[in-house]
């Protein structure tokens, strides 16, 4: 949610109201309000989050994604980092998450690579560290590193799907196909994954590799059937 000053009185909006088709209008926006430093929660306050069943199946397919869990002092917090070309889909999850964020989210520009000396912009922001985040930090992370739970099947509704796609997904031009960036995971994995794509959506997905690894394919053939689940639920802007 954000403010706008308006007479001397603060109207509540949201951010996609602000950004509308140009995500740039958001950046001149933050940079004129005053500097207001985060809340620090007290224990009461943290523990009495709670995620919803809407946001849970979300997080789950962030997670599949490129979210990033963090766990500190028996709670978890987690980042949201896109580049720069993906800014107005950083707000819409900023839109859905900000009643756990201590701030809005921010442009930052990496050192330039070693090699094309280019500079490459990204955005971001994260959530305060909450107990609410533990039963899926359990459930993904082993020694800090992503895992397939084997709770997957139940967990991977439409709405994950389609926040997955959203976040980690590709679609091929030439052959009409969306492939999932699942190089981090496991052979065996990536192979239950497909698994459970097929049968929780009836599905025709199949692995193929990439380098030393393997990304998953949705093709051409399961697009139609694809299209149909996830449209009440993939975001506008993707």
């Amino acid at each position: 949610m954000g403010f706008l000053v308006i007479f001397g009185y603060i109207q509540s909006i949201e951010l996609s109201q602000i950004i509308g088709n140009n995500p740039s209008i958001y950046n001149i926006f933050i940079s004129s309000l005053p500097l207001i430093r985060p809340k620090r929660l007290k224990k009461k306050e943290k523990e009495a989050f709670t995620i919803s069943s809407d946001l849970k199946e979300i997080l789950v397919g962030l997670i599949l994604g490129d979210l990033y869990g963090r766990y500190r002092f028996g709670k978890t917090s987690f980042v949201f980092k896109q580049g720069i070309n993906h800014q107005e889909y950083i707000y819409h999850l900023y839109d859905l998450f900000k009643n756990y964020c201590p701030s809005a989210p921010k442009i930052s520009n990496s050192l330039p690579d070693t090699r094309t000396g280019k500079i490459y912009s990204s955005i971001s922001f994260f959530t305060y560290t909450l107990p609410c985040f533990n039963e899926l930090y359990v459930l993904f992370y082993n020694s800090s590193k992503k895992v397939i739970p084997n709770n997957i099947e139940e967990l991977l509704k439409p709405r994950s799907l389609a926040y997955w796609i959203a976040d980690d997904g590709s679609w091929n031009k030439v052959n009409k196909y969306v492939s999932l960036s699942t190089e981090s995971f496991k052979l065996e994995e990536i192979e239950f994954l497909i698994k459970i794509l097929n049968k929780n959506f009836n599905l025709s997905c199949y692995k193929s590799k990439n380098g030393t690894a393997y990304k998953i394919i949705i093709p051409s053939y399961s697009i139609f059937l694809l299209k149909n689940l996830l449209l009440p639920h993939m975001p506008k802007m993707m």
